[in-house]
């Protein structure tokens, strides 16, 4: 049978000349019809005998992609079956292997102290601190090329957010406070200040716990060092404000620091807390910082890692929701501050009471409990309280009779009634 030959559309080949491979490969391509043009032509032409003009018209194809894919054939063998890649031999245009060394190293670096290593992050280190322009798909692509890029879960899209921001620096303050364990598993609570502007960093303290009374310290504080804002963005922790509180406490000290300053007061709706989103986001930022950091033995290590961190994230780390991606310390300056507007309000309420049998009742005001002398002789009367501010009228909730007028003296806790001390004398 070896000097027979396989016939097929004009022209024969000696079928001891064709490797077996090739036969069986034809074969399957005959039954099958799943193979790509180019095998249908190598086989058309080395098997069939068929004239490489003839199979070009055949297939639609030029004469010069006959011939070679006949040669590629007769010195690859089976390989000239497989697909060529349409990578260009060299590109002139392509990312040097120091560039990508560097953003390979940028992202090693970044994501080891706990920073934020995206491809605009690295782009924005790079053209800043390196004097090299790379664009973000270029870095993204090195990036996913060496399995840096980790999946993402399906994300709400950006469009269906509700964004809010201040136009000017201190037009808006965010406030929060987190939980953060020492090395012992000791609690404490970090307490940070944010512009709604600019998501400068304008105050972050470590405490144990975080108390009404700190909130009122740290604003100070922080309006020593940056300015009265022009209003405050909290959620409704009785820290921040006491209208939570059913009535009984009045205003709380930092509710009455802002009234007395003109500082508008806002809180978010409850169990809605991207309307602090901004503080919310800059305290996952610094937890995921702090994680990557030895930790803290103590209080005051905590609080030497956290304004480390504020340097860094006011002054050094590209912030992703700023025009250009410049630093909050940028954007901070680079506008006039806004000041408090708010005239102040006056605060009424009503308070129904007993007197004790100390002839005294009790009554919060600015987040202090004072005690306001009446007289023996009213024990456990019923009372009405008029609290107008600082000016409070007691009244016999019986009879309608004024006990007593006075200005509260927030200085001191005891309100006296002025009567000198010892048995009335007739």
């Amino acid at each position: 049978m070896a000097d027979q030959g396989f016939l097929g559309g004009g022209g024969s080949v000696l079928v001891q000349d064709i490797p077996d491979g090739c036969l069986r490969t034809s074969r399957t391509v005959i039954d099958a019809g799943r193979v790509s043009k180019a095998r249908l032509v190598i086989t058309a032409v080395v098997v069939e005998g068929r004239r490489p003009a003839e199979v070009a018209a055949t297939y639609g194809v030029s004469r010069s992609w006959v011939y070679e894919l006949v040669a590629r054939y007769h010195t690859e063998g089976d390989a000239a079956f497989e697909p060529r890649s349409r990578r260009p031999k060299t590109s002139p245009n392509a990312t040097d292997d120091t560039t990508t060394e560097l953003i390979l190293e940028l992202r090693r670096t970044l994501t080891r102290i706990g920073l934020d290593a995206g491809a605009d992050t690295i782009r924005w280190h790079l053209e800043h601190h390196h004097q090299r322009l790379v664009s973000r798909p270029t870095i993204h692509r090195i990036l996913s090329r060496h399995g840096l890029i980790d999946p993402e879960p399906k994300k709400r899209p950006r469009s269906s957010y509700i964004r809010f921001e201040a136009d000017l620096p201190n037009e808006c303050w965010q406030s929060d406070f987190m939980h953060y364990p020492l090395a012992d598993g000791t609690d404490t609570e970090i307490l940070s200040w944010l512009d709604d502007h600019s998501r400068h960093a304008l105050r972050v303290t470590v405490h144990q716990p975080v108390t009404a009374k700190i909130i009122l310290a740290e604003f100070r504080a922080c309006c020593t060092e940056h300015g009265t804002p022009q209003s405050t963005l909290t959620d409704n922790g009785l820290v921040y404000t006491a209208r939570f509180a059913g009535g009984r406490g009045g205003r709380n000290g930092f509710e009455a620091e802002l009234n007395r300053l003109g500082v508008r007061q806002k809180n978010s709706r409850p169990n809605h807390p991207t309307t602090c989103g901004k503080v919310e986001r800059f305290q996952q930022t610094l937890r995921r910082w702090l994680d990557q950091q030895p930790p803290p033995e103590t209080i005051a290590q905590l609080q030497a890692l956290c304004d480390q961190f504020r340097r860094i994230y006011n002054t050094e780390r590209p912030h992703s929701a700023l025009p250009h991606r410049a630093t909050p310390a940028t954007i901070y300056n680079a506008r006039p501050k806004a000041t408090p507007t708010a005239p102040p309000d006056t605060h009424y309420r009503v308070r129904h009471d007993r007197i004790d049998d100390s002839g005294v009742v009790t009554l919060r005001v600015n987040g202090r409990l004072h005690h306001l002398g009446i007289g023996r002789t009213h024990a456990r009367t019923h009372v009405i309280l008029l609290v107008d501010d600082l000016h409070v009228r007691v009244v016999d909730a019986a009879t309608g009779e004024l006990l007593r007028d006075l200005t509260i003296d927030t200085s001191r806790d005891y309100q006296p009634t002025g009567r000198p001390k010892g048995p009335t004398r007739p």
